[in-house]
């Protein structure tokens, strides 16, 4: 079975993102994890508030980008970080909830602004082992 996880990967002045899990939904789910760990320890961050995201794409790949673009949008019009998220896949439209908290600068000491995801080293598929990845250069 495969453990859900996250990493980041080097790309020149950017980052790599890349979330790892059993479902594709999974693997979405840790890679917004990993995009809030260039900005922030996310276990910093607690999971006091929830806002529902949606959207839409004619394919996986398109789909991560619209995910993780949707997230970047949050964090700079609401101000928050997050740390727990719940996504729901379903013919290329995704509903998910993120959990987070306002901003603090002190408490979480943000490393740098992500300034959108992008189509970079783009892959969304199955391993053989059958482990879902999911993975982009994210723009910071």
């Amino acid at each position: 079975m495969t453990t859900a996880s996250w990493e980041h990967f080097p790309h020149d002045a950017d980052i790599g993102v890349r979330g790892i899990g059993a479902t594709r939904e999974q693997a979405f789910e840790q890679a917004a994890v990993a995009l809030m760990a260039i900005i922030t320890e996310p276990a910093k961050v607690a999971p006091k508030e929830m806002i529902e995201i949606r959207c839409s794409a004619p394919n996986d790949e398109l789909l991560f980008v619209d995910w993780l673009n949707e997230l970047i949008y949050e964090i700079a019009t609401r101000q928050m970080l997050f740390s727990r998220f719940e996504v729901h896949i379903q013919d290329h439209e995704l509903y998910a909830k993120a959990w987070g908290e306002s901003m603090d600068v002190t408490r979480h000491q943000p490393a740098v602004e992500t300034k959108g995801a992008t189509y970079t080293a783009l892959r969304v598929a199955q391993d053989p082992d059958g482990a879902w990845r999911a993975q982009c250069v994210v723009d910071v």
